[in-house]
């Protein structure tokens, strides 16, 4: 964009508020922003005396291909689109949390007379009862625990509870009343469907007031067996109570964030806190140099996306951007009003010192791990004579199934852990046979082809295998003319010829082939260098093979339907992505078979009763065990 074509376009810019996308000379968003004026936040970034010291800013001038926004009626619709946005395009300058799992929350429902606790990640906007998040499975597996022995709630599914005909092994040992036979009067279960609640809650002492009380009237009635059961019901929460620390007077839930910074490297600490007690916390990692308050302002936006558990309140630290408009937000997406707050005094300010100790030792522990890091890619760099320190990895593999359905896998490590995002599969084209070199010749080719245009290249590659995949490799980067890309082989370790039939089996160790190097090089095999590149190439091989079966797979299906009367390629085609095994197509009903595009009731009909003859083929059951290990798997 040259001078005149930017002041033009800030001369265009809206005062309302909204976001904005800057974008590269080859059109790639490079930064998404919000702003409540639109025309005074994008006129800062090109003002000489910006106070704006991120280094992007300065690079404005000769990265800026163009400049777009969306304009928008209030602040909090800006945080929403801003953060839809950054999750789509991946800008390279935004703060992205790229954590994408969900915490463990425990979700109680309460459409069933018999309501079971079960263990999910992403909390519905229905009618049940969640508690939590658990930040990890140890801690909510321990709670889910203590409420199957103490508790007796059912543990089954619906449709088990329907279908058994008599008590399973845990109405045995007493951890279940076994409400799928056993005839249970539905408010004592309710009872006991609400005493779980209150214990979730952290809401002990009505909880133990009641249950003591219900003991007492147990014995009175000289029901000893029931007295028992509801005092070690009371011992159990107690120890229980005793392990939470006593965070606020307050018994609501609350999300509390602590910062810790050292230059550009960030960490974010939110600790869980659930009815006035600490019940876990979780630490976010990043290297930006947002400035503080913005960094927050995005990170909360994006935490609390996607169905993720909102508290009553939340409380930051600093002074974020636009509080109140993530006040909003959050009450929105909660559906109940959500306190968004900054403490100034009181002991919410000390759970955000809390949570700033946490994060700052988080941090020290992370540096430590950094600098371990540093030292694996030095020594890989030394010892394989690299050009630079390999940050980024590539592995590639080639997989066949004896000779057919050839398939190459590309994974991807950053500072040796793995980086699922940039995880590829491929399916050759220009290969006839069972030829792994012109695969590997293929398969880079087109990586490297994409890399060169994209300005996306691998500080290293790694080869799945010994000197003809190198020299295949090295090949694909000479026809292309890539340089500054450093180029590796592993070969497997493998058995070793015994002297007597009586001698432990001998293996080699895994060998790294250099070009231009006769002998390979023989990494220590218990260092952490030899295990950041096998651990690289094994990912590599699992994720080739697990594509592999995927494609069998639908081969076996539609092998299995060409024998369909009425079920051509069109209709086969529609089925595979309907159903997408055949396990799943064989389960299917008439009127769900009938629902896919192209197929009427007539020929769902005799699809459901050719299914379902008498008689299996042996091909078909070996699809079927195919399918099923795949699904396992």
């Amino acid at each position: 964009m040259t001078p005149v074509e930017l002041e033009q376009r800030l001369a265009q810019l809206p005062n309302q508020p909204g976001v904005y996308l800057m974008k590269d000379k080859a059109g790639r968003v490079i930064y998404v922003g919000k702003a409540v004026n639109l025309a005074n936040r994008v006129r800062s970034y090109f003002n000489p005396g910006t106070s704006d010291t991120r280094a992007f800013v300065a690079l404005l001038d000769r990265l800026l291909g163009a400049l777009e926004t969306v304009v928008v009626t209030s602040e909090k619709e800006a945080l929403l689109l801003e953060n839809e946005l950054i999750k789509k395009h991946r800008p390279r300058f935004n703060v992205q949390w790229r954590d994408d799992k969900q915490f463990l929350c425990l979700r109680l429902s309460s459409e069933h007379r018999y309501p079971r606790l079960e263990m999910v990640r992403r909390p519905r906007r229905d009618s049940a009862r969640y508690f939590g998040p658990y930040a990890s499975a140890a801690s909510i597996r321990e709670t889910v625990r203590v409420v199957n022995r103490f508790f007796g709630l059912r543990t089954c599914s619906d449709h088990v509870l329907e279908t058994r005909k008599r008590p399973c092994l845990l109405h045995q040992i007493g951890r279940c009343p076994a409400p799928c036979v056993v005839p249970i009067p539905a408010e004592d279960y309710a009872r006991n469907v609400e005493a779980v609640a209150l214990f979730l809650e952290g809401r002990s002492e009505p909880l133990l007031e009641t249950l003591r009380a219900r003991m007492k009237a147990a014995s009175g009635k000289l029901e000893f067996e029931e007295a028992a059961r509801l005092r070690d019901q009371i011992i159990a929460i107690e120890r229980s109570v005793e392990r939470q620390a006593i965070a606020t007077t307050e018994a609501i839930d609350q999300d509390v964030f602590g910062l810790f910074r050292e230059g550009d490297r960030i960490t974010l600490f939110s600790l869980f806190v659930r009815g006035g007690r600490i019940t876990g916390g979780q630490a976010h990692h990043f290297q930006s140099e947002f400035p503080d308050d913005e960094l927050v302002t995005s990170f909360v936006n994006q935490y609390y996306a996607d169905d993720a558990f909102v508290p009553r309140e939340v409380l930051l630290p600093g002074s974020p951007n636009e509080p109140e408009a993530l006040s909003e937000l959050l009450s929105e997406r909660k559906g109940e009003k959500v306190r968004v707050l900054v403490p100034q005094r009181g002991e919410k300010t000390e759970l955000v010192r809390l949570a700033s100790k946490n994060a700052e030792r988080a941090f020290s522990e992370r540096k430590r791990s950094r600098d371990e890091v540093e030292q694996t890619l030095e020594r890989l760099k030394d010892r394989l004579h690299l050009s630079k320190l390999p940050h980024r990895m590539e592995c590639f593999d080639i997989s066949h199934l004896q000779g057919t359905a050839i398939v190459a896998s590309q994974v991807s490590s950053l500072d040796t852990e793995p980086d699922p995002s940039r995880y590829r599969h491929y399916r050759l084209k220009t290969v006839a046979g069972n030829d792994d070199f012109a695969s590997m010749h293929e398969v880079l080719g087109r990586r490297l082809k994409r890399g060169l245009e994209e300005g996306d290249l691998p500080d290293l590659i790694v080869i799945d295998g010994g000197k003809g995949q190198l020299a295949a490799a090295a090949a694909a980067m000479r026809d292309l003319g890539v340089e500054g890309v450093d180029l590796v082989s592993l070969a497997k370790s493998r058995d070793l010829d015994s002297l007597a039939p009586d001698e432990k089996q001998d293996r080699s160790p895994e060998r790294v082939f250099l070009l231009n190097r006769k002998d390979p090089v023989v990494l220590p095999q218990t260092s952490p260098e030899l295990f950041a590149l096998t651990r690289l190439r094994d990912e590599a091989h699992r994720f080739a093979i697990t594509y592999q079966r995927k494609l069998s797979r639908k081969r076996g299906l539609a092998s299995a339907l060409d024998e369909v009367p009425g079920v051509g390629e069109a209709r086969r085609s529609a089925l595979l992505r309907h159903f997408g095994s055949l396990k799943r197509l064989k389960e299917a009903s008439i009127e769900e078979l009938s629902e896919v595009e192209g197929v009427g009731p007539a020929v769902a009909e005799r699809l459901h009763a050719f299914l379902h003859a008498p008689r299996v083929r042996a091909t078909d059951e070996d699809v079927i065990r195919s399918s099923s290990l795949d699904d396992a798997t």
